[in-house]
């Protein structure tokens, strides 16, 4: 998806993680994996303020734990987020949970080349591609996302694509290496 990755801010030395480092993560992370192997690199690097960690962190967490959405409909909008945000260390950390939650490497293949077979799996393309395009949706989606959608559910979704547009556009700028590397 993006060009070769160069690292401008890296995960906080393991000597540097401290109380404070540890509670940044609690929103998100137990305490036992508050360490610098299990926040992996895009925690490790955004713990270098960990005020701001620690508030993204909540906002996450209800993204992820406490959504409306199912987790299928959480996964394929974030994936398509990731892929229009070309984050391929977004996508790439999500492929396991997509497909956990039910989607499969054909259907997944299809939200990154925007095409694909399921009916809401299509609407949910289109409101990211939407989204990313206008900073809004037209009123032949909106009306298509009232039909499948209650309003928790559709504030749920909005958010969830523009917390991981968010993400993925600072794991881009800052660099953030796959864990692998």
């Amino acid at each position: 998806m993006t060009d070769a990755v160069r690292p401008r801010l890296v995960p906080l030395p393991d000597e540097e993680w401290d109380d404070e480092i540890r509670a940044a993560l609690s929103p998100l992370l137990p305490g036992q994996r508050a360490n610098p192997r299990d926040a992996g690199n895009v925690l490790g690097t955004l713990v270098r303020h960990p005020d701001l960690t620690r508030s993204y962190l909540h906002f996450n967490a209800h993204l992820l734990r406490a959504s409306t959405l199912s987790d299928r409909v959480r996964e394929v909008a974030l994936l398509r987020a990731v892929h229009v945000r070309r984050s391929d260390y977004l996508w790439d950390h999500h492929l396991p949970l997509a497909r956990r939650a039910g989607l499969t490497d054909a259907e997944i293949d299809a939200i990154a080349e925007g095409d694909p077979v399921d009916t809401l799996d299509r609407l949910l393309v289109r409101t990211v591609d939407e989204l990313n395009a206008t900073n809004t949706v037209g009123d032949a989606t909106w009306s298509a996302l009232r039909e499948h959608f209650d309003e928790r559910q559709i504030l749920d979704l909005l958010f969830t694509i523009g917390c991981y547009q968010l993400l993925g556009a600072a794991v881009n700028v800052l660099g953030v290496l796959p864990e692998s590397q």
